[in-house]
């Protein structure tokens, strides 16, 4: 019988290789790569992209493009964060909270 540590062990793998399959294989083989929460070439791109079509847009005086490239540029810092799966949400939990049973607006 294998023992809670080798156990545990035996877990933190199976969840490694689940999660992040490129990166447990290449630990496996003793060339290990960045996780993929750190890899952020996709990133860059799409905000290399983002700041083209902004500068298009400030130049060519195009307000659809320079939106474009205000979305695109959002999107870019959204895609760089490392923690983005991992935050929870921030709503409020009920969203008839603080309501205090009002049903709509009084009678006459």
């Amino acid at each position: 019988m294998a023992e809670p540590s080798d156990r545990r062990l035996g877990e933190i793998e199976s969840r490694l290789h689940r999660d992040d399959p490129r990166f447990a294989d290449a630990l496996a083989a003793g060339r290990p790569r960045r996780p993929r929460e750190y890899r952020r070439t996709g990133a860059w791109l799409l905000l290399a992209v983002a700041l083209t079509a902004l500068g298009a847009g400030i130049t060519l005086a195009h307000g659809l493009l320079i939106a474009t490239g205000l979305v695109l540029a959002g999107t870019a810092a959204e895609l760089s964060d490392p923690h983005r799966g991992t935050r929870a949400h921030r709503g409020p939990a009920d969203p008839h909270r603080g309501t205090r049973g009002h049903r709509g607006p009084p009678g006459p």
